[in-house]
């Protein structure tokens, strides 16, 4: 049995058919317009105020609805801009035209050419003299009174999502928005925008699994890259003293509402600062941000308010765990004492992870859940940090921050390592800890030799951009943010 689908697709394919017998090419190769939807509309005001004459205008779109009156049609077009609507009088149409208009469907792309003018109940309008046939739509667009609800269809076929949901098309206007005020901030303040590879030949600068290819040229193993870090404070060894990128990263682990496989973040390097450095640049970045998408410091998300007014809270890991569970890590020293008082909160522990994870994982359960308005958490063990300075006062501590907002980590900062055989210390000793895991940090050798050759004190930050436009722009999903998210193929 047909479907309806199937019937329309039929009778589309037949109408292409009539066309090209016309001798009309359906997709011609190029369509110069004069203006788009909302410059038309703004030149017929301009044309009602006296400060513009009568003139032809060319405007081009995808038709949305169609309306007949007798001889009469009204068509809707949207393009980028906006809308506009369309009028058509057979009468006033070549006999080309007039057949052309028979054939035409929603979803078809088109171009015309008229004058402007307001009808009776003062909608923009063009009356068309000359209608262009750009790309016929083979298939139906989603009904457009009831959307594209479907999540599945709208994250596979994300071009329908925004044709169908101009808040979806929005909040991708927003994400751009928010990566050209992070790019003007740092220029602002002197940073260098770089590129770092993709490929490297080791997997570092965070605990993560990777994602691994073969180069046949060379024939190696290659990883994507789970984090900037590294490569970015080989920059700063070299002379450049602040850095940053924004760039994707891969990392071959769960897919959650707030985890994509791949991501986008930015990361930055400032020589001569340290982590309150740092946290004083996010602070200002982040809440100017805020500021500029939205026109205040407060947003909603979800069913919450949030002021990123500064100055934000600053509070230490090690209180902050107490307050929300009970549990002081400072009288756990190992991972089995601490797993045994976690096991007293009827929490399922891993058996394998070591303490630094398992104190992750009790900010994860019990803290960041909690932490809605954006606060700072400071001062973290050393094992959670291999890449972090200690803390001159308490060894057992790195000077390193983790920023949060809407219940989720959106930044992550240290006062970085620059001891090369601290650091090298360090790689070994969390490899060992790891090697029998798929999770691996292997030893970046050439990155421990940049470090030889002296690094300045740094102070080094990456923020999550797909968290951040979540905040600005009330999604709770991280798969709402990204054009094209990762998913399970269809059985």
């Amino acid at each position: 049995m047909t479907s309806r689908l199937d019937r329309i697709t039929q009778q589309r394919w037949a109408k292409l058919d009539r066309i090209r017998a016309r001798g009309i090419n359906p997709y011609p190769n190029s369509y110069h317009r004069s203006h788009t939807t909302q410059q038309a509309i703004a030149l017929l005001e301009e044309q009602k105020k006296g400060l513009s004459g009568k003139q032809e205008v060319i405007v081009a779109g995808r038709i949305r609805a169609i309306r007949s009156m007798g001889k009469s049609f009204f068509l809707d077009i949207h393009d980028g801009a906006g809308k506009l609507q369309l009028y058509l009088h057979r009468d006033h149409l070549n006999e080309a035209n007039r057949k052309l208009l028979k054939e035409l469907d929603i979803g078809d792309i088109i171009g015309a050419s008229g004058e402007l003018f307001y009808t009776k109940s003062g909608e923009p309008t063009l009356e068309v003299a000359e209608l262009t046939l750009l790309a016929k739509s083979l298939r139906p667009l989603p009904e457009k009174w009831h959307g594209l609800q479907d999540v599945d269809i709208r994250y596979r076929q994300r071009y329908l999502d925004l044709i169908s949901n101009p808040e979806a098309k929005e909040t991708f206007r927003v994400r751009s928005r928010v990566i050209a005020a992070i790019r003007d901030f740092l220029n602002r303040r002197g940073f260098l925008e770089v590129e770092t590879p993709m490929l490297q030949p080791s997997a570092g600068g965070a605990l993560a699994r990777p994602f691994i290819t073969h180069h046949h040229t060379l024939d190696h193993d290659f990883y994507l890259r789970i984090a900037l870090e590294l490569h970015l404070k080989r920059l700063i060894v070299g002379g450049f003293d602040r850095v940053y990128e924004l760039g994707r990263t891969f990392r071959n682990e769960g897919i959650s509402t707030k985890h994509n496989p791949e991501f986008t973040m930015l990361e930055s390097y400032q020589a001569y600062a340290d982590y309150n450095d740092v946290m004083n640049m996010l602070e200002e970045m982040v809440s100017g941000i805020v500021r500029k998408i939205s026109g205040k410091y407060k947003i909603k998300f979800g069913d919450d308010t949030i002021n990123f007014k500064p100055p934000w809270p600053r509070l230490e890991l090690r209180q902050a765990i107490i307050k929300y569970c009970g549990i002081d890590f400072n009288k756990f020293p190992d991972a089995d004492s601490l797993r045994a008082e976690m096991q007293k909160l009827d929490i399922e522990v891993d058996p394998t992870k070591d303490r630094g994870r398992l104190i992750d994982e009790l900010i994860s359960t019990f803290v960041e859940p909690n932490l809605i308005q954006p606060t700072f958490l400071v001062d973290y063990p050393v094992e959670m940090s291999p890449l972090a300075k200690k803390k001159p006062d308490d060894e057992r501590l790195v000077e390193r921050f983790e920023a949060f907002a809407g219940g989720m980590e959106i930044a992550n900062a240290f006062t970085e390592l620059n001891d090369p055989i601290e650091q090298r210390r360090r790689f070994k000793r969390q490899l060992e800890k790891h090697h029998q895991e798929a999770e691996v940090e292997t030893i970046d050798e050439d990155f421990l030799l940049a470090l030889e050759y002296g690094m300045p004190p740094t102070g080094g930050m990456g923020v999550g951009i797909d968290r951040l436009v979540m905040l600005l722009t009330n999604q709770q999903s991280i798969r709402e943010v990204i054009l094209f998210p990762q998913l399970r193929e269809k059985e």
